[in-house]
């Protein structure tokens, strides 16, 4: 995140050497099945042509900035607004995710009352709730086909220690108004039949989208609205009232950071945010057949209750897309293509969804990608403005942002056009997260943590016991 206060332009926010280079002659859509998936072209925007003067610049074009841009020019059509991105719209996580538009958020209602108080977490999660049906109306009112559909997310439990952790969800959710319910074991397998299933919960504010469609098509919006996006201009600096690009420097009132995962390779900022990847498989179009055991009839998104994260989906044209972190923290918060893929990772996956389902232990992978998410140090995303310096910045979902970031857009807007009522008095406003460690450190706790969870997994498989491991680990992280 940016700091409070940059006391001089000589301490702007460079990009390092070593910043990912736009992809030159790359096909976008081999960047996932999202990506494969969407229609009409994916050829980049041109550029920035050279020096520019506009209202506000947004650095990134993924959800937060093009929500961002999108609600300021819906108020005001005579805003100049420019949107510059390295690749092109929805390039990174934005377009590359599970297509979960969910009311989770990283920091948990208990955690959020603990620090903010328990008003203030429960007006959080009733705006979270409010943004999943906020992006289905602008996807309904500007004719945005993603491939929605409303059908809540069920969690399973697949043993005991994950079936204490549900109903530990569920008591959560009843103190705080979130509205998950616990499931019996029939009811679960009833919207989902894993194997091993012995309950579960299940909550209605979650749709599962085509992430691509949405972030292209909102894209096209924010032009239809007279912003403009130059794509393939990476920035070089940001500072307090302008962004200097290889090919030009675009002058404004203020600026929006809007990099996400990709902060790191801002000089400065490798200890803000860690980039975690999480990768993701997809299936050739199952029969329906299988979709009548299996399940997903209203297209629920689905996880279970293990430490190590997975999520997956029913798309609209019947395919199981199934994700899950797993790939491992790289020193120096480094970001790489090659990061994308990890053949090792890809298999597990592909035998977890074969334990999952055993219907499709042979069933083919058309598709493996991955990308990184942005995690702050005390899993707390953020939004704030400093207007004695006009930069902005949201971020920090951990891989939770398509509804987040339109509760980003949304706030950013109002702050930036100097409004005070409840969004911007959302204790995620202002928060400033504690730094990372340095590295090495940063390198050894974040591994470390990845094979404890799989360790704590492991462990309550075979005992039925909650992991003391896993709560040792989720108590160093802040959750």
């Amino acid at each position: 995140m940016l700091r409070h206060r940059l006391e001089a332009c000589s301490q702007c926010i460079r990009v390092e050497d070593e910043r990912v280079p736009p992809l030159q002659g790359r096909d976008y859509r081999e960047l996932s099945l999202w990506h494969d998936t969407v229609p009409g072209s994916l050829r980049r925007r041109p550029g920035l042509p050279g020096d520019l003067t506009v209202d506000l610049a947004i650095v990134g074009a993924g959800f937060t900035g093009l929500w961002t841009a999108y609600y300021l020019l819906s108020e005001d059509p005579r805003m100049r607004i420019s949107v510059l991105d390295a690749e092109i719209a929805g390039f990174g996580a934005s377009g590359r995710n599970g297509g979960w538009c969910s009311a989770l958020f990283p920091t948990g209602a208990s955690t959020m009352a603990a620090r903010h108080g328990t008003d203030a977490a429960r007006a959080h999660y009733r705006a979270m709730r409010d943004s999943v049906h906020e992006v289905l109306r602008v996807a309904d009112a500007e004719h945005i086909d993603a491939d929605i559909a409303l059908g809540g997310t069920v969690v399973l439990a697949r043993n005991r220690a994950q079936l204490s952790r549900a109903r530990a969800e569920a008591a959560e959710a009843d103190r705080f108004g979130l509205g998950t319910t616990l499931l019996t074991a029939d009811a679960a397998r009833e919207r989902l039949d894993a194997a091993n299933t012995v309950g579960g919960t299940f909550t209605p504010h979650c749709a599962a989208i085509h992430p691509a469609k949405l972030v292209r098509g909102l894209a096209e919006c924010v032009e239809r609205k007279g912003g403009r996006i130059f794509e393939g201009s990476p920035a070089t600096a940001i500072q307090p009232g302008r962004v200097i690009t290889a090919t030009g420097t675009v002058k404004a009132d203020v600026v929006v950071q809007a990099t996400e995962g990709y902060t790191p390779t801002l000089a400065g900022q490798r200890r803000r945010i860690a980039p975690v990847y999480s990768l993701m498989i997809a299936t050739a179009p199952l029969p329906a057949d299988v979709w009548q055991v299996i399940g997903l009839r209203h297209r629920e998104t689905w996880s279970d209750y293990r430490h190590l994260i997975i999520y997956g989906q029913r798309t609209a044209d019947d395919r199981m897309v199934f994700g899950g972190r797993g790939a491992p923290y790289h020193f120096g918060s480094r970001i790489r293509p090659s990061f994308d893929r990890v053949p090792r990772v890809f298999a597990v996956l592909a035998h977890g969804l074969g334990l999952l389902f055993p219907l499709l232990t042979d069933v083919e992978i058309t598709h493996q990608w991955g990308g990184p998410l942005g995690i702050a140090r005390d899993w707390q995303a953020s939004v704030g403005f400093d207007r004695s310096i006009g930069l902005a910045w949201a971020g920090g979902y951990v891989g939770d942002g398509v509804a987040a970031s339109n509760l980003a857009g949304r706030t950013l807007a109002r702050l930036i056009r100097g409004d005070d009522d409840s969004l911007t008095r959302l204790p995620w406003v202002a928060h400033r997260s504690p730094q990372w460690p340095r590295e090495p450190m940063r390198w050894l706790g974040a591994n470390a943590a990845l094979r404890a969870m799989i360790l704590a997994d492991a462990l309550e498989e075979r005992k039925g016991r909650p992991s003391r491991i896993a709560g040792a680990v989720e108590s160093v992280l802040g959750r």
